[in-house]
């Protein structure tokens, strides 16, 4: 994928002096005090911010925090906490600026924090007034938040468009080369898992993936329904029944490229979806009409820990099973330890994915993290980001 690289300007000496404005995805929880609870984005922005500020360049920031209403500033949509934190992180003070469109002063080698940009009307429609006093601010614009590559807004997109220059941030471009590798031209054999409570909100990935992949693992509610689809019963699983004959074709297209969705052999079912549920290891084909399906079983967790083992390259997206219940988390257990154990490259993206890949410890392990959740299954999807469309564009001169 072309798109020019702020890190190749910062090389090139062309950030020295220069007013940069970045867009980064600050968006973090915080607590009813309005302190941050997990800051995993705030630390990812920082490359970007020193090498803007290493190159001599009068850096502006900003992001999104929460769901402001557009026109309507308030106390709790304020990016203050967020500033604080990036002062201790840089260990410079990052002031906050309000009411920056018209206009921001700042000095090169200093960096400002732009208050929350979602508050700013037009914002989320793309509105191209907006868009151009936003670029009219800036001599180089550089995306860095992956997370919003997948919306067309005022200060994602229109920016882009209208800004002298615009380029990927080192946060971006690092996703952009992880999923090149892992999707565009990835070694084989390519093994994607998608798991989840719901194929409605995975088909067209699943579709999409079925057209490209050597193996698709399916897990969650997602595996009931294809599991459902093979023959066999679920229980009251959580299935969706109406969607077989999806999960049907996507099989059969598979079967028709010489590639396969497995199906588990085993289960691990419970009486009651609760923690403390007696968890019964089943054959697949023993399912009782009152059991629940809340994990794969052991036999079906190392076959698909051995195909994983074999894999060259690895997408992961979902737990297999329901892993915040002890009882139940083995299968998903197995199969981050294979991932982590696996010479494939990996790249893992989704909440409950990173969530598993923290409770097991494998961070090192994995090749790439994905940053962005939204903005991860529309690749996976086989959709263009708008994000990466744009800067494609201005690539191109």
């Amino acid at each position: 994928m072309n798109v020019l690289r702020f890190s190749d300007l910062c090389a090139q000496g062309k950030a020295a002096g220069q007013r940069v404005f970045i867009r980064a995805d600050l968006n973090v929880p915080q607590d009813d005090a309005g302190n941050i609870t997990e800051d995993t984005r705030v630390r990812a922005s920082i490359p970007c911010i020193r090498l803007a500020l290493d190159a001599g360049a009068a850096v502006m920031v900003t992001s999104h925090l929460g769901r402001p209403t557009e026109g309507e500033f308030k106390p709790a949509d304020s990016l203050a906490p967020v500033a604080r934190r990036l002062s201790e992180l840089l260990g410079r003070d990052v002031p906050v600026i309000s009411n920056w469109v018209n206009g921001v002063q700042v000095q090169s080698g200093a960096v400002v924090l732009l208050e929350n940009c979602r508050v700013n009307k037009g914002e989320k429609k793309n509105d191209p007034v907006l868009a151009k006093k936003m670029a009219a601010l800036c001599d180089i614009f550089v995306h860095d938040a992956f997370g919003t590559a997948h919306r067309a807004e005022a200060s994602t997109y229109g920016i882009a468009q209208f800004a002298p220059v615009a380029c990927a941030g080192p946060l971006l471009a690092a996703e952009i080369d992880a999923i090149s590798k892992a999707l565009a031209n990835p070694k084989r054999p390519l093994a994607a898992i998608v798991a989840g409570s719901k194929v409605s909100t995975k088909l067209t990935i699943l579709e999409a993936l079925a057209r490209n992949v050597d193996q698709l693992i399916v897990g969650g509610g997602i595996a009931n329904t294809f599991m459902l689809a093979a023959g066999l019963k679920i229980g009251k699983s959580l299935a969706e029944p109406d969607l077989v004959g999806q999960a049907r074709a996507v099989i059969e297209a598979m079967k028709a490229r010489g590639a396969e969705v497995p199906i588990p052999t085993d289960v691990v079912t419970a009486k009651e979806f609760k923690a403390d549920a007696k968890a019964t290891v089943k054959r697949a084909t023993e399912v009782e009409d009152d059991d629940l399906i809340l994990d794969i079983g052991p036999e079906t967790a190392a076959r698909l820990a051995e195909q994983l083992m074999a894999a060259g390259t690895i997408v992961w997206n979902g737990p297999v099973g329901v892993f915040e219940f002890d009882a139940f988390a083995n299968g998903t257990q197995t199969i981050a330890r294979a991932i982590a154990a696996s010479s494939a490259f990996s790249i893992a993206g989704g909440g409950d994915t990173l969530a598993a890949i923290a409770k097991y410890g494998i961070e090192q392990q994995v090749g790439y993290i994905s940053t962005g959740g939204g903005a991860f299954l529309e690749v996976l999807e086989g959709k263009t980001l708008p994000a990466f469309e744009i800067l494609q564009q201005r690539a191109k001169g």
